[in-house]
């Protein structure tokens, strides 16, 4: 007979937890079985102990498993996923999606809401008036049939275990162990049902994990975690010590999207993207050299197949397309603050982290779980480092409900952004790519 307390004393002296066991302790948590105090304590001994890359690809699966599999089967060719871990000012799936989409590779997406300083994609598309993220397994199969494309929410239904334990991390200060945080990633992302997933693991201030060398070891693992269960991946960890585009909140990044695939002039955000999308694209099979496919992604954006394909997912799933079409028609919070630099000079450093934080003040993101988000407050990025500033120049602009909110993200920006009289490096975009 197999006893929680015995797993609890083997992996406390740094034993190796067999299959069985891991499956005994998620099947525990998800019934209720084993209470919250004997799974925290296993929990901890992990954290202090670690985990393998076995058995983390073991506790994975055994995630993945304790709920729906999403079985994508009848949707031709090879089904195309990515997924973040999170960061301020970030995008890039209102754009990468349907750019890859534009191109014929179906791109069935489950995505999540915006967490502590980051944002959330879902939010994001809620911004649209009548936009449905909400769709049923059936809906989304469909229309990845029918489209090409399908961005949604995931049910409670996809890995409980995961949903359970994560609260549990939350509070027991267990969130940062790479083992627990590849498991919670992969559990999902395998039981959403793709063939092929490609990662962005963000670094920096601005990221759950501060230092590259952490965030490269967390892309591998999950890499091998999907390799282990016969998924194509791909992993690439980007920088997010300043933030990634030009605009911070939900309404003002999906302006931000549609006007990228408008009008694709260079950016760091676009970089991201192109990256991204080869990437997906070598996952499905295309063996081409890489300036080759961005060729083909190029055209997709400057003909308008990319912003139309956007434009039809918005409007299958509910939402008016013509705030895609025509983003004027967004309303932004009607109290308007800028930045003002003070003196010349050139931008040194911005804290990715302080400006997500004012963001979440202001009332894009949420304090507690449940919270309602503000869909038109924001944070306008003016200037990213490297940038020259001039004296009197705005270098932020914070759209905001009141003047307090807006006093306050003001004080942030002021406090996040760092100037130097002599012309600063722009920092690295990619740390390390894993094909």
């Amino acid at each position: 007979m197999m006893l929680i307390q015995d797993i609890i004393a083997k992996k406390k002296v740094g034993g190796r937890l067999s299959r069985e066991e891991i499956d005994f302790f998620v099947d525990g948590i998800v019934s209720g079985e084993i209470p919250d105090y004997q799974a925290a304590a296993l929990l901890m001994a992990v954290w202090i102990k670690g985990m393998d890359v076995r058995e983390t690809v073991d506790l994975t699966l055994s995630m993945a498993e304790s709920g729906d599999m999403l079985d994508l089967s009848e949707i031709p060719g090879i089904k195309l996923d990515k997924h973040s871990t999170g960061g301020v000012a970030d995008t890039t799936t209102l754009i990468l999606a349907p750019l890859v989409s534009a191109l014929g590779y179906p791109v069935a997406k489950l995505s999540g809401r915006g967490l502590g300083h980051t944002g959330g994609t879902l939010d994001k598309l809620e911004s649209i008036p009548g936009m449905r993220v909400d769709l049923t397994k059936r809906q989304f199969i469909e229309q990845v049939k029918d489209i090409g494309i399908a961005v949604s929410g995931q049910t409670a239904d996809i890995a409980p275990a995961d949903r359970i334990l994560y609260a549990l991390r939350d509070v027991t200060s267990t969130t940062d162990n790479i083992s627990l945080m590849a498991s919670s990633i992969m559990s999902k992302k395998l039981a959403s049902g793709s063939d092929a997933i490609v990662l962005d693991v963000k670094t920096g201030r601005g990221a759950f994990l501060p230092d590259v060398e952490s965030s490269v070891e967390l892309a591998r693992l999950m890499v091998d975690i999907g390799r282990a269960s016969g998924r194509r991946m791909a992993a690439v960890v980007t920088d997010m010590d300043q933030p990634l585009g030009t605009a911070i909140g939900n309404a003002i990044e999906v302006i931000e999207a549609a006007e990228t695939l408008k009008d694709p002039k260079p950016s760091r955000l676009l970089d991201i993207v192109l990256h991204l999308a080869i990437l997906m694209i070598r996952c499905a099979g295309d063996g081409r050299d890489g300036a080759l496919i961005e060729e083909d992604l190029m055209k997709a954006l400057r003909s308008g197949a990319a912003l139309d394909r956007l434009a039809l997912m918005v409007s299958r799933q509910g939402g008016d397309a013509s705030y895609i079409e025509d983003t004027s028609r967004f309303e932004l919070a009607g109290i308007v603050r800028e930045a003002i630099a003070q003196e010349c000079g050139w931008v040194k450093g911005i804290d990715a982290l302080e400006l997500g934080k004012a963001s979440v003040t202001i009332g894009a993101g949420r304090k507690r779980k449940g919270d309602p988000v503000d869909f038109g407050v924001g944070i306008s990025i003016r200037k990213h480092v490297g940038d020259r500033v001039e004296a009197g120049e705005a270098y932020a602009t914070i759209y905001a409900r009141s003047d307090a909110c807006a006093a306050s993200a003001l004080m942030s920006c002021e406090k996040a952004y760092s100037f130097s009289p002599e012309r600063a490096d722009s920092l690295p975009l990619v740390y390390e790519t894993i094909e």
